[in-house]
């Protein structure tokens, strides 16, 4: 079936002779649909020991610099017990233990390293309250096992405490311990989230067990700072029902319903968070995408949300947003994530963000964030095929699509691709039939953003396309305007296919990590052009290839 698919969209390609036909798309600046909400500006990973590493360190600064606007951090086992010392899908910071005579021993030493990098970078945390120290845990051996965790095996840090009057404290004395820091003004501006994914393996326990967990952990955060954004569940995707549905549906229920177990009053509840993923197989020889899985997630969680009378209008924070569930599955060793190292991953984000933010707007939900649970791996081989954002200081193309789009602001506007696939099909059969060459744009004081992509879920070769741009709606008095291409493909903004050309060096030379390191950055295409528009209306002709994503920024003066 999948080849016929795949003869199929080659068949219209010949037919049509420009990969799709010629695409036409329109963008009307005059045309203001709503604000442009930077929901790409999330970032998370497994390892939070990395966070101090030169490269990690390094990769925060790069975060931060991709956007004007602010970054926020999510990461695992910022509480869990062990030396700081940070493994595949584990950290550790050793900030709980007890003396022999079982009273509360807080060691601030790791955490503070972590945080303060945070700081240093101007990023913001988003504070992800677990796991479990080992000697809270009701259950502590064994603690740790190295990935790849054999199934079946329960870990000491994934059970409910043994005593949660001392996991309130844990808590409220590490948010006290953050505004002593960093003060209140700042910790104020932090999320802070309870736990991970507590309805699969990271969580050993009932559905009440989380939600009592819950009460104490944000009265914990409220003792400390009283106005502190607290939230959760961060269940995995959840599908139109079971385990995931059935947990955030239940959650929701007890914080709108109950009375706190720590305080007996309301329950906080500030944002909403749950994640979702996509798949990923490898069919004849190729990767093939698996979209609307992810975009399934999060169709039946905007669904659960909007069904809540008290919490539907509360901000709701994707904090695992990705094509697939396991950043540390190797490509080597899972081939099906082939995706990792080149254009594909950046076009399917491109895609992601739009359809998320029009999947947001026509279910009236308030769509904060898509975290991206990706960063970086130290002492890996170069281009290894893990789900990050650079390998070795080496940017990864993925990095270049959120600074095209940190290029985006102001307000989104009216565009219109004549080759775009409609979100609806998207849900129902994915990017299969015909490539999706789509548009998003945005325009503020004399300045547009244009984003094209061209897309298909199957990573096989396809034509590239002929897509005829027209702007109108610049501002009449600009006789002048700047356009600057920005691409992301094959040979632009690709560190990767820079990387393969040189022979794959596992060790490269002085002068070839300096070229990586260019190769890596977001790429103008050509020259920077001026137009004079008439009638306040320029046309373009852009050659777009398949898995490729250009970014049209054309700035002018008003007056």
């Amino acid at each position: 079936m999948t080849r016929k698919i795949i003869f199929l969209c080659t068949l219209l390609v010949a037919i049509h002779g420009f990969g799709q036909s010629d695409v036409a798309v329109n963008v009307d600046l005059r045309q203001k649909l709503a604000p442009f909400t930077p929901i790409y500006r999330w970032f998370g990973y497994d390892e939070s020991n990395y966070t101090t590493t030169q490269n990690g360190q390094a990769l925060l600064g790069q975060l931060r610099d991709l956007s004007p606007v602010q970054v926020y951090i999510r990461a695992h086992f910022l509480l869990a017990s062990g030396d700081g010392k940070p493994e595949l899908k584990w950290s550790s910071s050793n900030v709980y233990t007890e003396d022999a005579s079982g009273r509360p021993v807080y060691d601030w030493k790791i955490l503070d390293g972590i945080f303060d990098a945070y700081a240093a970078a101007h990023v913001r945390p988003m504070v992800e309250l677990g796991f479990m120290p080992k000697a809270l845990s009701s259950r502590p051996d064994p603690y740790h096992v190295p990935w790849p965790v054999k199934p079946g095996v329960e870990e000491g840090w994934s059970f409910p405490p043994k005593d949660y009057t001392r996991w309130q404290e844990l808590i409220h004395q590490f948010a006290e311990h953050m505004v002593k820091r960093y003060g209140v003004d700042a910790v104020s501006t932090w999320y802070w989230e309870v736990w991970n994914e507590p309805n699969i393996f990271y969580w050993h326990g009932t559905q009440q067990q989380y939600d009592k967990l819950y009460d104490y952990a944000v009265a914990g955060v409220r003792q400390a700072i009283p106005n502190a954004r607290v939230g959760g569940p961060a269940t995995t995707g959840p599908g139109p029902s079971g385990n995931a549905a059935d947990f955030l549906k239940a959650f929701l229920d007890h914080c709108a319903n109950d009375k706190s177990a720590a305080t007996g009053g309301t329950i906080p509840l500030d944002f909403i968070s749950f994640h979702i993923k996509g798949t990923t197989k490898v069919v004849n020889g190729h990767v093939q995408m698996g979209l609307q899985h992810e975009l399934e997630n999060a169709q039946n969680g905007f669904a659960i949300v909007r069904r809540s009378a008290k919490f539907q209008g509360l901000p709701i924070i994707l904090s695992e947003a990705d094509p697939e569930g396991c950043a540390a599955c190797v490509a080597s060793r899972y081939p099906q994530n082939a995706y990792r190292n080149g254009s594909l991953y950046p076009t399917y984000t491109a895609v992601v963000m739009k359809s998320l933010m029009q999947m947001a707007a026509r279910d009236h939900v308030n769509l904060l964030g898509m975290l991206t649970w990706a960063f970086e791996f130290e002492d890996q081989p170069y281009f290894e095929g893990f789900r990050a954002l650079a390998t070795h200081g080496i940017d990864k193309p993925e990095l270049n699509f959120f600074r095209m789009a940190g290029l985006m602001s102001g307000n989104v506007v009216a565009a219109n691709s004549s080759g775009a696939v409609k979100v609806d099909q998207i849900l129902t059969s994915g990017v299969r039939q015909q490539p999706d060459i789509d548009t998003l744009a945005t325009s503020t004081h004399g300045i547009a953003a244009v984003m094209l992509w061209n897309y298909c879920d199957e990573n096989a070769p396809g034509l590239a396309t002929d897509v005829h741009v027209n702007i109108q709606g610049i501002n009449p008095s600009a006789h002048r305007v700047l356009v600057q291409q920005y691409r992301i493909d094959d040979e632009h903004s690709n560190a990767y296919t820079a990387w393969l050309h040189m022979g794959s060096p596992q060790k490269p030379t002085p002068e070839q990590y300096t070229k990586l390191q260019a190769a890596g950055q977001l790429a103008l295409f050509g020259s920077p052009q001026w137009m004079t528009p008439i009638h306040g209306q320029i046309k373009m002709q852009i050659h777009l290839p398949r898995q490729s994503i250009s970014l049209l920024r054309i700035t002018w003066t008003e007056q």
